[in-house]
């Protein structure tokens, strides 16, 4: 028997995300395998991968911000926003002052309004939007309201009519780092794409964590009760709160107990219960795990 995990993978460049599922589903003996917010196959870094049970607690963490390292190249336009599609323009990027770029991150800074790639993986009427455009079709995106806490450059470097700017940014979940990059190079009138992603956060998972690709067989996922106390705070209960919470009783007059939305329910042997919240003045639990879940 599979036991139920969050496991942090460091996914390489040219495989996708679902090729991570599936050695993850090789190496542990398991269909029972997911993850928490796809990278696209130029991207590295951190895949938040959950194991049998511990794939209910992915609905948690995709929602958490995350941080992403980056090239961000001005003075080229690409058909996909980044470096996997074809220069559509090259106007040059010679001469732009620092101030210039500054003031051009600071507009993409804070809570703004993002179209996304139409090379993304957003459904459109039941398909992604790389699919239909992969076919031909033309695909335009709504515009999305998304935060973006930290837009800082750490490096410059200029050269045969580009500029490449190492950047890290923080933010929400659902941000397109392609389309800030896209959108920098636009407003400086002279064009942008990304040219390297690494995504080294999500929550509190940091990719120093993580295992590599080819150490799957010998990884140690984190366990439920673990994973759960990272992305949300943690309510201790009872043998016998544990009990009536697996059972869909709710705990009556505990909710003045939860601090957030939702809490992990950590019984006395350490293991999660499941995932709790308010329903008027009790607590009830919305996602049960399993008892052998530790």
């Amino acid at each position: 028997m599979v036991p139920p995990g969050i496991l942090l993978v460091d996914k390489p460049p040219v495989l996708t995300s679902h090729d991570v599922v599936a050695r993850t589903r090789r190496a542990f003996g398991t269909r029972k395998v997911g993850h928490a917010g796809t990278l696209d196959p130029m991207a590295t870094g951190l895949l938040v991968i959950g194991i049998e049970g511990a794939t209910r607690l992915l609905t948690y963490i995709v929602g958490a911000d995350k941080t992403y390292a980056a090239t961000i190249r001005l003075g080229q336009t690409t058909s996909t926003d980044d470096a996997d599609g074809d220069i559509v323009a090259a106007p040059g990027a010679e001469g732009i002052a620092d101030e210039l770029i500054a003031d051009g991150i600071r507009a993409l800074t804070g809570r703004i309004s993002q179209v996304p790639s139409s090379v993304s993986a957003i459904k459109v009427d039941g398909r992604r939007a790389y699919d239909r455009v992969r076919a031909g079709e033309e695909v335009t995106l709504a515009s999305r309201e998304v935060t973006v806490s930290r837009f800082d450059v750490l490096a410059r470097r200029d050269g045969d009519g580009v500029i490449d700017l190492d950047v890290v940014v923080d933010c929400s979940s659902g941000t397109y780092i392609r389309a800030l990059a896209r959108d920098l190079g636009a407003g400086l009138g002279v064009g942008g794409h990304l040219t390297a992603l690494r995504r080294t956060r999500v929550g509190d998972f940091d990719v120093a964590d993580a295992v590599g690709i080819d150490d799957l067989a010998d990884a140690v996922a984190l366990s439920p009760a673990d994973a759960a106390g990272r992305v949300m705070p943690v309510l201790p209960v009872t043998a016998d709160d544990a009990r009536d919470l697996r059972h869909g009783k709710r705990l009556a007059g505990s909710a003045v107990r939860l601090d957030g939305a939702h809490a992990a329910a950590i019984d006395e042997d350490g293991a999660l219960v499941g995932i709790v919240e308010r329903r008027g003045a009790d607590l009830k639990s919305v996602m049960n795990m399993p008892e052998v879940a530790r």
